[in-house]
């Protein structure tokens, strides 16, 4: 039997973190599925009460997708209470090509991913510079404050 993994991330504002972990990863917003304008028509059509979907839900993608087939599906699930803690796993964003690509390298690559998401609404919250252990690298937050590094 085939497994697939999707990843469900509670949030606040899926629209916001569509938009800001489409860039992040390279992802797409997943298309409404075939037949169906929107993701509200596909969710009528299947039944599902209104008054169970968060308000505005279903004409814009709650989803994203990696458009090479590789990565697993991204949904972002609107919850009611806010972030409260310190997360307990993270996404490490590979943009600085591993340790064969010499520090200096990944570090531009690095800086440039970061540029990048600060522009999409990451914060930065620490960089780490140590040249004597190899390591260049970032960590940030999204746009609700989840915790993720770019290395």
């Amino acid at each position: 039997m085939e497994m697939t993994v999707q990843l469900t991330i509670d949030c606040s504002d899926p629209r916001t973190m569509v938009a800001f972990w489409a860039e992040a990863l390279g992802y797409v917003p997943e298309p409404a599925p075939d037949g169906y304008a929107t993701w509200g028509a596909y969710w009528e059509a299947t039944g599902v009460p209104a008054e169970e979907l968060p308000a505005g839900a279903g004409d814009t993608a709650e989803s994203i997708v990696d458009p090479a087939g590789r990565g697993p599906r991204v949904w972002f699930q609107q919850v009611p209470e806010p972030k409260a803690a310190k997360n307990r796993w993270h996404f490490d964003l590979k943009a600085g090509g591993g340790r064969d690509v010499p520090l200096d390298v990944r570090a531009r690559r690095v800086r440039a991913a970061v540029d990048r998401l600060v522009e999409a609404g990451a914060t930065v919250v620490k960089i780490k510079d140590e040249p004597r252990t190899g390591l260049y690298a970032a960590a940030m937050q999204d746009p609700e404050g989840n915790e993720f590094d770019v290395v």
